[in-house]
């Protein structure tokens, strides 16, 4: 009780409170933009840290990390275009809800689902973080590359009409992560002999492409045949109390994957979404709406890509190890404030941590304000004129390409992906796998090539590892039982 109270006047003073709330805002904000999120929101923010207080600096910084993985759902649910790559897996059915009139219930359900899923991992945080922290630590090269590997068969399972399309979706993302140059060895792979290929892709402006810009032209490819949306319920509706108790349980479900994907360093929200959204998806009582607009959809992913906050601060926090790319700016603001994470801050600033705990509570009970107050305005941006609105989303999603590298190579990317992302939509290609595949497709590579080295290329020794083997016998599982169950089913 007395460190907490040490903490609470600590973090009371006006420059904390005023640097969350201007943390929550703009984290909001940048979550919401495409081709903003996280890290770059995180970035924007790092130079206003070199003149303030630690404690102002966390609040700034962890105020921006929690809301900015809600802000992507906002426009994933408007405008079918998520701000992050966190929010891929809301447009699944977030997108079919505000379509049908549902914008404003949708939003009550990501909102929600993202404050249960972030106070979840904060309790996880407080309680576990020790125990946990030795956990992640005990994940080698070959359990992560077993878990990632488990998340692309996931592939298989939020892909809507063909499985082979969304696997060959998934290998696509993942070649698109091997061009450029060798994180191993240097040289310059797959770059076709042209020099804007040499620096490789960025996953933001191939994510802008396939979603934003691809929504812009398929909008006006049907602009005088396609029917208004309906805009006259969007705001803010919070469900029915009697439907959210139905859905304790995939509430926790998410949670909890959320939270364990988020203590494996190096894995990230991205992966806990899809295997949230496959795992509700398969065990839900109402999986058969899934993908028009079921809330399970919802609660799958704005529930476990918030958990993975917290879950991601407890080895950050604990042993000074980055559990995401945006953990990994915050421990730079750490080291500009002389902070060292791990034994120097559990041990001898224990006020520090116990007050990044209560800015985490804050940061989740603002960003449900702002979900709250803030509807109206995303009400007035969808109502408004669709080619005015379109031209705004193709504006911010072009800088937001630029914006990731500053390179201009980005924005032509950003294009061209555009432009197949619509031919994919035509063909009947989900686009979603080919995001999943390369977002972890570098993650997975370098886990793989880790592993084998330190195993002198033996495969079977890389594998041989308790986690990663178990890892792998549910990954089978996953992919078997619903065959040979499915077959059963024929059979009989």
């Amino acid at each position: 009780m007395e460190n907490l109270a040490t903490a609470i006047a600590q973090f009371a003073g006006l420059e904390v409170l005023v640097a969350i709330a201007i943390g929550c805002v703009w984290g909001t904000l940048a979550g919401a933009l495409p081709g903003m999120g996280t890290v770059a929101a995180l970035i924007v923010a790092l130079p206003f840290t070199f003149s303030m207080t630690t404690e102002a600096s966390l609040a700034l910084f962890l105020g921006i990390y929690v809301t900015s993985v809600y802000g992507g759902s906002i426009s994933a649910i408007l405008i079918n275009t998520p701000g992050t790559p966190q929010s891929a897996a809301t447009v699944l059915d977030g997108y079919p809800m505000a379509k049908a009139g549902k914008a404003d219930l949708a939003i009550g359900w990501a909102t929600i689902s993202s404050l249960i899923g972030g106070i979840f991992s904060l309790i996880v945080l407080i309680i576990a973080a020790p125990a946990l922290a030795r956990v992640s630590v005990a994940f080698g090269p070959a359990a992560i590359f077993a878990l990632i590997l488990f998340a692309l068969t996931c592939i298989a399972w939020v892909s809507t009409g063909s499985a082979i399309k969304g696997l060959m979706g998934g290998m696509i993302g993942l070649w698109l992560t091997t061009i450029g140059p060798d994180d191993l060895t240097g040289y310059t792979r797959f770059d076709f002999g042209l020099e804007a290929l040499a620096g490789g892709l960025s996953l933001i402006p191939v994510l802008i492409g396939l979603f934003a810009l691809s929504e812009v032209f398929q909008r006006a490819a049907y602009y005088f045949a396609a029917k208004p949306p309906d805009v006259t319920n969007v705001g803010f509706r919070l469900p029915p109390f009697s439907e959210m108790r139905q859905r304790v349980w995939q509430f926790l479900q998410s949670s909890v994957i959320g939270t364990f994907i988020g203590i494996l360093p190096g894995t990230g929200a991205t992966a806990a979404t899809f295997i949230s959204y496959s795992q509700l998806r398969r065990t839900s009582p109402r999986k058969e709406n899934f993908g028009k607009g079921e809330p399970d959809g919802l609660i799958a992913s704005e529930a476990s890509n918030n958990a993975v906050t917290g879950g991601a601060l407890i080895p950050t926090l604990a042993l000074g190890i980055p559990g995401d790319g945006g953990t990994v700016v915050l421990l730079g603001v750490l080291t500009i404030q002389g902070v060292v994470p791990g034994f120097d801050l559990i041990n001898n600033n224990p006020q520090l941590l116990t007050g990044s705990f209560l800015i985490i509570l804050i940061a989740n009970l603002i960003m449900f304000g702002i979900g709250v107050i803030g509807a109206r305005i995303f009400a007035r941006i969808l109502s408004a004129p669709e080619p005015l609105l379109m031209g705004m989303i193709l504006i911010f999603s072009l800088v937001g390409a630029f914006v990731v590298r500053g390179n201009p190579v980005d924005v032509l990317v950003a294009v061209i992906a555009g432009i197949a992302g619509l031919i994919l939509r035509f063909a009947g290609y989900p686009i979603a796998p080919i995001v999943i595949g390369m977002a972890l497709g570098t993650t997975f590579e370098g886990k793989l090539r880790q592993g084998m080295i330190s195993a002198q290329g033996n495969f079977v020794e890389f594998i041989f590892d308790p986690i990663a083997l178990f890892i792998l016998a549910v990954t089978i599982a996953v992919v078997t039982v619903p065959v040979i169950s499915k077959r059963r089913s024929k059979a009989s």
